[in-house]
């Protein structure tokens, strides 16, 4: 709702005993089938008196029976909700039961930083850190005070999240909100901190002693089990620390933990494990300093385990007997040899050198995986040709990250070793990522090897992002088309990652370095000469060329300065 909407929550939370003397009767609640507004987005209800055709017919709300009007604005979400506060007294009432209150970038409108700026060699200008940020972090302050305190009923979500905002490190407030959120009957809470500035570095830090960062909040753990043990259902805690669970309780219900980059130790979290026996998700994100995680076999619910980033952490042990879902992202090695894996169903690993040993290792100790994620960067042996089998998996993704000074061209035709070990596979993405064109090109050899043939009766869809005319990447297409006897559709993507458009993007494509965007007009000649004719009429072909919305403009002005261009 941006602060607009919050200055005008608050001030009708205020001003309603003064309005409700002046006689106020009879408001009515108008929309716009448009959506498009006059001035304020929190429009007075008497406004529509004058309101023109297109908008939506007048209702009175007065008239509805008050269990109706609040079981109406609980499951408006809380932009919504706030706005129709600002436009009607009865839902300004109700507003003060609403059991949804989200704090977070959307709804405070405050300045948040992309994903792209935690580079840690960023450097950050007196903008960013200036004076107006802060003092608009104390107003912001100031009006989520003035909403909590006025909330009367109890909450099922309390969400405060900062992690992605700056200006908004003030430690004052927290302590009585969570005395005021935490109440018997809330089902989920976010507690996410704000990022801190080292003003000596000028470079971005997280607000735990890791970081080198001067202030820090000690979550209180007590008023967990005391106020909501028995009802939180989902926890989520980020850039605070948590060293006071000597003091936390049962959370008997508790079924969702996600920790970022929190400041815990093994100690402590195995503390708050054996007091969420009913745990199925554990979510670990920059947690550093966590060195060994042993998950013991009461936790007899758990069926994911999520581990990313935490530097520290060598070696995972579980004997929990329903985990079946693991994911992993490490710039190092790990060891989960100790891990129970018989029932195991999904696995994601990112990891350096990863492809050989995901083929050579992985089969024997993951007999009923299904679905495999496998994400490797600085890969440098071809993937080995084996008899062990992945008989049951169905969704295989790869993804490869190039460094371009790596020490060869990985040969993408090596990866067929994964098709042929798996016999129920279903779906196949690849997604290769580099940053010049480091294969031989099928313009300069167009003599393709061949594999002995093994069909693949179960393959039904294949992706292929950052294609290019690489010879190794046409003979793997060639290959799946003649193998893959029941597929169906084929994409063949001459960008990689996500696309602006994809669902749950950040509306934009990933960036492509110049010497493989320029590679454009080479690669789709390579498919229409060497693959459209191998298509069979049964199988959907789609190809797609760089976005011209996120791509366009540079690709032209490269393709106008290139001397090589293949005509089309």
């Amino acid at each position: 709702m941006g602060m607009l909407g919050l200055n005008r929550l608050v001030s009708l939370q205020s001003d309603r005993p003064r309005r409700q003397q002046g006689g106020v009767s009879g408001r009515r609640l108008t929309a716009s089938r448009t959506g498009k507004r006059k001035g304020s987005p929190c429009q007075q209800d008497d406004d529509g008196d004058d309101s023109q055709s297109g908008k939506i017919r007048r209702t009175v709300i007065k008239a509805l029976p008050e269990d109706i009007l609040f079981r109406i604005h609980s499951l408006m979400p809380m932009r919504e909700a706030a706005r129709a506060a600002c436009a009607s007294h009865a839902f300004l009432n109700s507003w003060r039961y609403h059991p949804n209150l989200i704090f977070d970038k959307d709804t405070i409108g405050f300045p948040f930083l992309h994903s792209w700026r935690y580079h840690s060699g960023l450097i950050f200008n007196n903008d960013t850190i200036g004076s107006k940020e802060s003092a608009s972090g104390e107003n912001v302050h100031h009006k989520i005070d003035c909403i909590l305190r006025e909330h009367k009923g109890s909450l099922k979500t309390f969400k405060l999240d900062y992690a992605r905002m700056n200006g908004l490190d003030d430690f004052s407030y927290l302590d009585s909100w969570l005395q005021i959120a935490l109440k018997p009957g809330l089902e989920e809470l976010t507690f996410m901190l704000s990022a801190s500035m080292s003003q000596t570095t000028g470079k971005y830090n997280f607000p735990c002693p890791l970081s080198g960062a001067k202030r820090t909040y000690n979550f209180p753990c007590a008023l967990l089990s005391d106020r909501v043990g028995n009802s939180l259902r989902c926890l989520r805690l980020g850039l605070c620390v948590l060293h006071r669970i000597v003091e936390l309780g049962p959370l008997r219900s508790l079924t969702r933990l996600y920790l970022c980059h929190l400041s815990i130790t093994w100690n402590e979290l195995e503390r708050l494990l054996s007091n969420s026996l009913a745990l199925e998700l554990l979510h670990l994100t920059g947690c550093d300093e966590i060195k060994c995680l042993k998950l013991s076999s009461a936790l007899q619910r758990l069926s994911g385990l999520h581990i990313l980033v935490c530097q520290r952490l060598g070696v995972i042990e579980s004997k929990a007997p329903n985990l079946s879902s693991l994911r992993l992202r490490s710039g190092c090695r790990l060891d989960f040899s100790l891990v129970e894996t018989w029932q195991m169903k999904k696995l994601y690993l990112v990891q350096s050198n990863l492809i050989y040993d995901a083929r050579a290792k992985l089969p024997p100790v993951l007999p009923n995986i299904e679905t495999l994620y496998i994400e490797s960067q600085r890969e440098v042996v071809d993937a080995p040709m084996l008899p062990t089998k992945f008989l049951y998996l169905k969704h295989l993704t790869i993804v490869l990250r190039l460094e371009p000074n790596g020490s060869g061209a990985y040969d993408y035709f090596s990866l067929v070793s994964f098709l042929d070990a798996s016999p129920s596979l279903e779906t196949l993405t690849l997604d290769v990522t580099q940053r010049r064109m480091v294969h031989e090109s099928i313009f300069v050899d167009s003599q393709l090897r061949h594999m002995p043939e093994h069909h693949h009766g179960h393959l039904k869809s294949v992706k292929i992002s950052g294609f290019s005319s690489a010879k190794c990447l046409i003979e793997l297409t060639c290959y799946i088309l003649k193998n893959a006897v029941s597929l169906e559709c084929l994409t063949l993507d001459t960008i990689c990652g996500n696309r602006c458009y994809d669902e749950g993007g950040d509306n934009w494509c990933v960036p492509m370095a110049d010497p493989i965007l320029v590679e454009t007009p080479r690669t789709l000649s390579a498919i229409r000469t060497y693959i459209e004719n191998k298509v069979p009429s049964t199988v959907k072909l789609t190809v797609l060329e760089p976005c011209n919305k996120c791509h366009g403009k540079r690709l032209e002005r490269l393709l106008s300065l290139s001397h090589n261009v293949i005509s089309i």
